[in-house]
């Protein structure tokens, strides 16, 4: 990808308007994918012109690494609201899942972007987990050494833990039709995750 740049407006009229293109080519991408979207129907769904884009994105792929990095924050953000009063780090495991699957649920094409961010853009998809890895292992570790979980590798945990929530959300919040039964799933997962497969 080429290295270009986005603009951050400073009157509120741009920051709305920014806003508006970002969200029109999250459902936009999400739908079509990167290859197929173009720049005329991001602006068509965000009921703007074609060159407004350009105030404020220099080409689709910063938009698309954009739309990664978004995905992150507001994942990152969810949980963080979320674990704020747990109790400790197995109850901020169960609040931090049922997090990520609201996340999931309520912004779909997003997840779809970050996924397909393997291919289009690996470096924003490779940073958008190790990020992500690397403040849950920290987490691990801080943990551990309270005495809230049993000492271990925090990175391999960190990352198995990641891989859990990921194909849940896929299996269960993407996949399923209708109604998504999400305390089902996080009860059952938080209970793996407490006690493993050990009779």
């Amino acid at each position: 990808m080429t290295k270009a740049v986005s603009s951050q407006p400073k009157t509120k009229r741009g920051i709305e308007r920014r806003a508006k293109i970002l969200a029109a080519a999250e459902q936009v991408i999400g739908e079509k994918g990167f290859a197929a979207a173009s720049i005329a129907d991001i602006t068509r769904a965000a009921d703007t012109a074609s060159g407004t884009f350009y105030i404020y994105f220099s080409g689709k792929d910063v938009l698309f690494r954009e739309l990664v990095e978004d995905m992150g924050r507001a994942t990152r953000s969810q949980a963080a609201e979320r674990i704020a009063t747990a109790a400790n780090r197995l109850e901020a495991e169960r609040a931090g899942l049922e997090a990520y699957l609201i996340v999931v649920r309520d912004r779909p094409m997003q997840y779809r972007i970050v996924e397909e961010a393997r291919f289009v853009d690996p470096d924003a998809y490779r940073t958008y987990y190790s990020e992500f890895g690397k403040a849950y292992a920290d987490q691990l570790q801080q943990a551990a050494e309270r005495g809230e979980i049993s000492a271990g590798d925090a990175e391999v945990r960190a990352w198995a833990l990641m891989g859990i929530a990921k194909t849940l959300g896929e299996r269960f919040v993407l996949w399923e039709e209708g109604e998504v039964d999400i305390e089902r799933v996080v009860a059952e997962a938080h209970q793996f995750i407490c006690n493993g497969l050990a009779p």
